[in-house]
């Protein structure tokens, strides 16, 4: 405690740190204040359908990101997922577009024209989403809720649909800038920041709701409450584990995998990481298992309404399953594009590097590819499980809020925004010669790992 009680003290004699703390709280402060301004023309007080629908499923998902914004309507209920989806986009395409690959080597000016695209882009995604968002809230919300200051109007005006739409545009806008401009004047990557407390906000309302339905009659009581927080420390310290995992794999480990055994006296590290495409896959397999749904709805086939109703249980064997496959595949597929072994082994000869008993060169490579692909296994199985824990812990009674924070999307980008955070903090204590955040040794972050935000 006598630690701690002087780490905080060092943090706010820091001057730039502390305005930067400060500046990154009141942000966050208008952000959240945000999230419950409701849209106008819609009464707030009947709301209760729209926050039932968000309880679970897809839509539980985005009011999660959300921080509850969906649920309530707000001027941000869109949040901050349209901009995500975009960079997804604008990434996908820095892989397959010469144009955009061009971009990126082009350093800081090509970094600004790929954020502009990206902007605008969010525009369009964002423009694109806002209509459906509106007919979703107008279909649960009673006619007297449409426009409470005139109860002569009972279904929704052009106004009210264009006034919406870019109340809704310029709201994911405005949530976008606030995290640049925690990335710029604050500390953290603002927009990852802006989603874990958008996670973190829903955080007290699921406990509560746990602990409420284990004190029922049928529920298992307090003991029953506790074993699932124990239970929740060990997935976060897992992941945890994880995402500081090993960034060098020792030349010894990588040479057991591929079974040679002349070693060499030396120890040497080859830098490859165990989980090198970090939460991608879990986003992209996400995005695919919600395709099902989307062509569905516009099929009147009894078997395509079968085939939907499979995989829109998310607590289902096969949505799990095949939910899982597809992370594993994802993770090889973004390892094989993030992670070049030609251009590694060409580095290594540029700089006289070497592997011990290997050849430079395309020996090298394949070396290299053969480690890459063995260590990815225990890589993607993790994440496979991280993934479909929420499903596992929902089959012993878990309330389906609750069971969000054992794993999935929100688990890792809860672990690395915080590691990422207190590294820049510990590095601005160690810039001013004071000790850092912890005893055994620095916080690694998502820097570290490549844990995508």
């Amino acid at each position: 405690m006598k630690r701690f009680i002087q780490t905080i003290k060092n943090i706010w004699k820091i001057d730039d740190l502390r305005a930067r703390i400060i500046t990154t709280i009141g942000i966050v402060i208008i952000y959240r204040l945000g999230s419950y301004v409701v849209l106008p023309g819609v009464d707030p007080s009947h709301l209760q359908a729209l926050h039932s629908q968000t309880k679970d499923g897809l839509l539980g998902l985005l009011n999660m990101f959300s921080g509850g914004a969906f649920s309530n309507a707000s001027i941000f209920a869109l949040g901050i997922m349209p901009y995500i989806s975009a960079s997804i986009v604008v990434q996908l395409l820095g892989m397959a577009i010469p144009y955009f690959q061009k971009l990126q080597k082009e350093g800081e000016s090509g970094r600004k024209k790929i954020n502009q695209i990206t902007r605008y882009l969010t525009v369009f995604i964002t423009a694109g989403q806002a209509p459906g968002y509106i007919a979703n809230l107008v279909s649960q919300l009673p006619n007297e809720a449409i426009s409470p200051f005139d109860p002569n109007i009972t279904t929704p005006s052009t106004f009210f649909w264009v006034s919406s739409i870019l109340i809704l545009v310029s709201g994911t806008m405005f949530v976008m800038w606030l995290g640049e401009k925690i990335t710029d004047k604050g500390i953290g990557n603002g927009i990852s920041l802006i989603i874990m407390v958008g996670i973190i906000a829903r955080l007290p309302f699921a406990l509560f709701g746990e602990f409420v339905s284990r004190m029922e009659e049928q529920g298992g009581g307090l003991v029953v409450f506790l074993v699932e927080l124990v239970f929740l420390i060990f997935v976060v310290l897992i992941t945890i584990l994880l995402v500081q995992g090993t960034r060098k794999i020792p030349v010894q480990f990588a040479k057991r995998v591929v079974g040679n055994k002349q070693y060499g006296g030396v120890r040497q590290y080859i830098p490859l990481k165990v989980n090198a495409a970090g939460v991608m896959p879990i986003i992209f397999a996400q995005a695919i298992m919600f395709l099902p749904l989307t062509v569905a709805g516009f099929s009147k086939s009894d078997a395509m309404s079968g085939f939907a109703a499979t995989f829109s249980n998310f607590n289902g064997f096969w949505y799990n399953f095949v939910f899982a496959l597809m992370i594993i595949i994802f993770t090889y597929f973004y390892t094989a594009i993030t992670v070049n072994p030609n251009q590694m082994a060409e580095d290594m000869k540029k700089n006289g590097g070497f592997i011990p008993g290997v050849k430079p060169g395309k020996k090298t490579a394949d070396f290299i590819d053969t480690v890459m692909s063995r260590i990815t296994l225990p890589g993607s199985l993790f994440l496979a499980l991280v993934a479909i824990m929420p499903a596992i812990v929902r089959l012993f009674g878990v309330n389906s809020q609750f069971a969000q924070f054992y794993g999935g999307t929100s688990l890792l980008i809860l672990v690395g925004v915080v590691l990422d955070t207190l590294q820049q903090i510990e590095s601005h204590l160690l810039m001013r010669h004071y000790d850092g955040l912890m005893k055994s040794g620095r916080i690694k972050g998502r820097s570290s790992t490549s844990m995508a935000g």
